[in-house]
């Protein structure tokens, strides 16, 4: 079929078509089964190449918080305990240093895609200045240090250490943690900020055991292999190998420019292209920075959370791809709702949000045109979808990577890789021979919890999380969980849901559970945990008119909803997320906290 071209009007018929074509063809029956766990020869990607381990003695202690994860996630509660006056507080992690996700990936390229005054955390607290808009992995594994050092989160952490099992103790109001160091660490109160992007995951494709290359995975990036460094130094040991890598996902689209420049031959193996629009990433003036006045940080995240989720602003402060749909849409919804005789309701909304999704995708798509030069690698690149289908990439070097001429698109026709062999991957009955094999496949999004949790979580009565989901997640504000005591669970669903700045929700989070345990420790309650009742109406309070931010059963296929397969009603839940959106759930948490009752929550003394 013939898209109209950018300049005509758009042909909205004609594009839905076409996107269902696009996702009826990558539609596969195994969902997320067609993706494997590190096993055998790739075992390793679960290791830490980047600390070696040192042998110590098991350590058996009774302390009062454990944060189990030293990303974003553990070091903004921690910094909140801090504040809150809570010192006995330890960070485990099976990472050799914090950073969490920044710590891991080092590949080349490797940056934020949420513009760094509101992605990374604690700016203000920490007196830091970004050094770019958007910037890359060193400098946001540098500021997990940073804060880690100010708040001196270090002390007492528990780093190169793996949980094994955590077991609520009723006897003692203890967590039990059992790490691989043989460690038996008693908390009083446990945050879980493991995050939903953490343990790699390998596609299931026939032969990958085979290959008799190199082979790695991008979030253990080998450069004592490749050369080259994290700052950018050229990868100059594969100047004479042919390079394949097997995605173009938000991680590909980042590394592949590096790789097109510094390969030999780069075979870029496509099932699906990314949305990519403009960056145009900048230096942060200082001058500018240091005139911001106090609280500037706690502004503009309000300012981009309200706009990201078509809120109104006087003014776009961070001024991003993010915030430009969004505004697209709700400047087209207040337009219709303004025509005489409009009736307000959800098919006003929809038609506004697919008309605006209509336009910027053509822009997207007109972008491809301006950039690659070969006409039928930029017809491959174009993405047939709705931009939040998938995880949007901004990016001002990834199209272009595809005009340099040892840079080779190889687009599966949605079907992705058939098989690989031992000298190769095969595509479409052709073979490509390679050296080295790169999979930038991503990590484990919508599996059973401990199996991404790399360890499980048994609560009250020997039931363990994954059992009390296994038809969902049943939680009060995405964190308190019944028949968990003591636990707080740090992250988005049931909750803000802010996918585009996920910092913020952690920083929320964390200020929250600083609050409920500075409580409990100044009142001596030793369990707090949210009541059944309580539990209850949180979730019909959001399955009454919650917003999810997954799930679009029409996208294209991808973590985002399910690899494409049908929706059940644990999905559902597990999409989940406030009724009045992320800027509303913040609020509502703010003064949930502030007024000091804590409502939902029960805490219970010692008996005498």
């Amino acid at each position: 079929m013939t898209i109209v071209d950018h300049a005509d009007p758009i042909d909205h018929e004609a594009l839905r078509r076409k996107y269902r074509e696009e996702r009826d063809k990558r539609i596969r029956p195994d969902g997320n089964e067609q993706y494997i766990e590190p096993t055998g020869r790739f075992a390793n990607l679960l290791e830490d190449p980047y600390v070696e381990r040192v042998e110590r003695d098991p350590v058996v202690q009774d302390i009062d918080v454990a944060l189990i994860g030293a990303g974003f996630s553990g070091l903004c509660t921690g910094a909140r305990l801090k504040a809150a006056g809570v010192t006995d507080i330890h960070l485990i992690d099976g990472a050799g240093d914090v950073g969490g996700v920044w710590y891991w990936n080092r590949y080349p390229g490797a940056m934020c895609d949420t513009a760094a005054m509101v992605y990374l955390p604690l700016l203000e607290e920490t007196g830091t200045i970004p050094s770019k808009k958007y910037v890359f992995a060193p400098e946001i594994h540098a500021h997990a240090k940073r804060i880690a050092e100010t708040f001196d989160l270090y002390d007492g952490a528990f780093l190169s250490t793996q949980v094994k099992t955590l077991e609520w103790d009723d006897a003692s109001s203890r967590w039990i943690i059992r790490t691989d160091r043989g460690d038996e660490i008693r908390a009083r109160f446990v945050a879980m900020g493991t995050g939903p992007l953490n343990r790699p995951k390998l596609p299931g494709i026939p032969g990958i055991e085979s290959f008799a290359g190199h082979a790695f995975h991008t979030s253990r990036w080998d450069y004592e292999f490749t050369g080259g460094d994290p700052n950018g130094a050229p990868m100059v040991n594969l100047a004479d190998k042919r390079v394949g890598i097997i995605g173009t996902g938000a991680t590909a689209v980042q590394c592949i420019p590096p790789l097109a420049r510094d390969s030999g031959e780069l075979f870029v193996f496509q099932r699906t292209p990314s949305s990519i629009d403009v960056r145009n990433n900048h230096e942060i003036d200082e001058d500018w920075f240091h005139d911001l006045e106090p609280g500037w940080q706690k502004k503009w995240l309000r300012n981009f959370a309200t706009l990201q989720t078509g809120g109104f602003e006087p003014e776009d402060l961070v001024k991003d791809g993010w915030t430009d749909i969004a505004q697209r849409i709700r400047d087209r919804i207040v337009a219709e709702m303004s025509k005489e005789g409009a009736v307000v309701g959800p098919e006003t909304m929809l038609k506004a949000f697919e008309d605006s999704d209509d336009e910027k995708m053509e822009e997207i798509r007109h972008r491809v045109d301006e950039i690659v030069a070969d006409h039928d690698t930029a017809e491959h690149l174009k993405p047939w979808y709705r931009q939040l289908c998938k995880r949007p990439c901004f990016h001002d070097e990834y199209l272009q990577a595809y005009n340099i001429p040892t840079c080779h698109l190889v687009d599966t026709d949605g079907k992705g890789v058939e098989r690989i062999d031992e000298t190769g991957v095969w595509v479409g009955g052709v073979h490509y021979d390679l050296d080295v094999l790169i999979f930038a496949s991503g990590f484990e999004f919508g599996t059973e919890y401990g199996r991404r949790c790399g360890y499980e979580t048994i609560g009250r009565d020997g039931l363990t999380l994954s059992e009390k989901w296994a038809n969902g997640m049943r939680t009060m504000h995405g964190m308190h969980v019944h028949g968990f005591p003591n636990l707080f669970i740090l992250q988005l669903t049931q909750g803000g849901n802010l996918i585009s700045n996920i910092t913020h929700n952690l920083v929320e989070g964390g200020t929250a559970v600083a609050s409920i345990v500075s409580h409990a420790l100044e009142t001596g309650d030793t369990v707090v945990e949210v009541t059944q009742e309580a539990e209850d109406a949180w979730i019909q309070r959001l399955s009454s008119g919650g917003m999810t931010f997954l799930g679009n059963p029409d996208c294209t296929p991808g973590y985002y909803n399910k690899e494409g397969q049908p929706l059940t009603e644990a999905d559902r839940l597990n999409m989940l997320g406030y009724p009045g959106g992320p800027v509303a759930f913040f609020d509502y948490l703010d003064r949930w906290r502030s007024d000091g009752r804590f409502e939902g929550l029960e805490f219970t003394a010692p008996e005498a």
